[in-house]
């Protein structure tokens, strides 16, 4: 099951939001809130409240359902920043002109989901599943081909 929390309207471009939604996604719950609080771009408090804001709906949820529901299982399935409208703003500029520009609005939002308990006893960690990766991709050693020459036409001078 997934759980949901989005924040509509936020005062900041949707690159700057995914620069920080970028260091949570596929995280457990636990470190993507420790990473928010040390991480130092401004949009990290709202979307630490916001991640805070989608384990309270799973939370709850789980216990109007009447499912089991582990919080230290949680993780981050998906973090996306999309752009909302744009404000339209009036700079003044030399010799009475005016210059626009436009102040970027992001929607965003964020997805948990309770990840298996197998993938869990690994910490559910990258890393962890780092080692098993490459153990499966070890293969037989590539022979070697001898490369080909190619004859060099000459042309005679008349």
């Amino acid at each position: 099951m997934e759980f949901i929390a989005k924040a509509n309207f936020t005062r900041v471009s949707p690159q700057k939001a995914r620069l920080v939604l970028d260091l949570i996604k596929g995280q457990r719950v636990e470190k993507a809130l420790n990473t928010l609080a040390f991480t130092k771009k401004g949009i990290a408090p709202t979307i630490h409240k916001l991640l805070h804001s989608a384990v309270e709906n799973a939370n709850y949820l789980s216990q109007e359902k009447g499912f089991d529901l582990d919080l230290d299982r949680l993780i981050v399935l998906r973090a996306i920043a999309n752009e909302g409208p744009r404000l339209k703003r009036i700079r003044p500029a030399p010799m009475g002109r005016a210059f626009r520009y436009q102040r970027r609005i992001s929607h965003i939002e964020i997805v948990l989901a309770e990840k298996s308990a197998a993938a869990v006893a690994g910490n559910g960690d990258e890393a962890a599943a780092a080692p098993a990766k490459k153990a499966a991709a070890k293969k037989a050693p590539a022979k070697k081909v001898a490369a080909k020459k190619t004859a060099v036409k000459k042309t005679a001078k008349k």
